[in-house]
């Protein structure tokens, strides 16, 4: 009978034991999570440069710097870049609602009303723009549509030099010519 007793106390404080060193799986991926850092920064002034020239001036009205698995920059209330020449007279200008800056790419992803112009009068339009800092290119392969002095261009897709004194459409869908008054 006393084997029966401590066989049975053995038993019941075994499976206590076990049973008080169960963790809830949820809360152990907790603690090895990594937690989410948002930066926030109102209005912003950044300047670019590129083997020591400044190249581009940024300013928008908030910006949020997420740390997490790859760090990003969004520009969520509007953005506005001045592209510089070498003399640092700007020769183009870009406007947008929102932007994504990916750190590790060094690219920007522009949406919502964008606009591009440069100082010979040429506009662009789209809603959406991918820029490459390191390249100093724009492409996109949404519609776009080109406000020059002389006509009006539509299209599929689009490459650029960010100075916007060249572009290619891929893929031309219309174009009318202005008149002159």
């Amino acid at each position: 009978m006393l084997a029966v007793i401590r066989n049975t106390a053995i038993a019941l404080l075994a499976s206590f034991l076990i049973s008080s060193c169960v963790n809830d799986e949820m809360k152990v991926k907790a603690l090895f999570q990594k937690k989410l850092g948002v930066d926030e920064a109102v209005n912003i002034e950044s300047y670019m440069s590129q083997g020591g020239k400044m190249k581009a001036k940024l300013t928008a009205p908030l910006m949020l710097r997420y740390q997490d698995t790859s760090s990003r920059v969004e520009l969520p209330k509007t953005l506005h870049v001045d592209f510089f020449d070498s003399t640092l007279q700007i020769e183009s200008r870009l406007d947008a609602m929102f932007a994504i800056y990916h750190e590790s790419r060094n690219t920007i992803f522009i949406r919502d009303s964008v606009r591009v112009y440069n100082i010979k009068g040429d506009t662009l339009f789209c809603r959406e723009l991918n820029w490459d800092q390191s390249q100093g290119k724009f492409y996109t392969d949404k519609p776009v549509r080109i406000h020059t002095p002389d006509m009006i261009m539509y299209g599929e897709g689009l490459s650029a030099p960010q100075d916007f004194k060249t572009f290619d459409i891929f893929k031309v869908t219309n174009s009318v010519m202005r008149v002159k008054q």
